[in-house]
């Protein structure tokens, strides 16, 4: 199995190394105006200078906190929620119309309410990645509880398991698999609520660099950033990848 994910990253690596070099040939070729699209040679050299100068640290370290911890509290709030609206038909019918209430508007419009509430600092950055992972992760649990078998539930009662053995034996295990199949996607929207953050009201971050790159319309400190951002993310897909065939093994297997 590890053989068969390395060469699907290998597979990835190289259609994404082709598509580097057909940009590069493209601005090499004229074919490309410098002023909206950079080349990747010069969208690279803005990243190192990033780097090389140290003026991106704040900025990653912003991002990263807020991105994690946003996760993390998503995840948590996602699945005590999930779980507890799935056993207890009375706060399924208080929570599901406000989940599915969020999950139809853009949740990133919340950004500036959030800013209003809580200021330009960490905590409104950090509110709205957790309501972005909460609703997804909600929705993950809620549905692997209600997708278990009957049957399961009913010979595990039959043989005298009361609910906590349920919810070790039968609930939990199905509740992983459909948290681990959405893990990806929950990283990426922990990353969309930092940035959008940082990018509506902030004084450092991904978000606000990005800002301060459209307002000068630097488009190769913009492609920058954002490659920036892509490659983070993609290195938490591949964690998140590996970790979902550690725990699931059995269902691989």
């Amino acid at each position: 199995m590890n053989t068969l994910l390395d060469r699907l990253w290998l597979r990835r690596v190289l259609a994404l190394g082709s598509l580097v070099l057909l940009w590069e040939a493209a601005g090499w070729a004229g074919l490309l105006n410098p002023l909206f699209v950079s080349p990747p040679s010069e969208v690279a050299g803005v990243a190192f200078g990033l780097f090389a100068d140290g003026s991106i640290w704040p900025h990653l370290q912003a991002t990263f906190t807020a991105a994690l911890l946003g996760l993390a509290a998503g995840l948590a709030i996602g699945i005590l929620l999930g779980f507890a609206a799935a056993l207890v038909p009375l706060l399924a019918a208080l929570l599901e119309p406000v989940m599915m209430l969020l999950n139809a508007v853009p949740r990133v419009i919340l950004a500036p309410l959030f800013v209003i509430w809580m200021g330009i600092d960490l905590g409104s950055k950090v509110a709205l990645a957790t309501v972005l992972v909460a609703v997804l992760v909600f929705f993950s649990v809620y549905s692997g509880v209600k997708e278990v078998d009957q049957r399961l539930v009913e010979r595990v009662r039959t043989l005298g398991g009361g609910r906590a053995v349920l919810v070790r034996e039968v609930y939990v295990p199905s509740v992983v698999s459909w948290v681990m199949g959405n893990l990806k996607v929950a990283v990426g929207f922990a990353f969309t609520g930092a940035v959008v953050g940082e990018f509506v009201a902030s004084s450092r971050g991904l978000g606000y660099l990005l800002q301060f790159a459209q307002s000068t319309y630097n488009a190769s400190l913009s492609l920058a950033l954002v490659m920036l951002i892509m490659g983070f993310v993609l290195l938490l897909f591949f964690a998140s990848e590996r970790l979902e065939h550690r725990l699931l093994r059995w269902r691989h297997g």
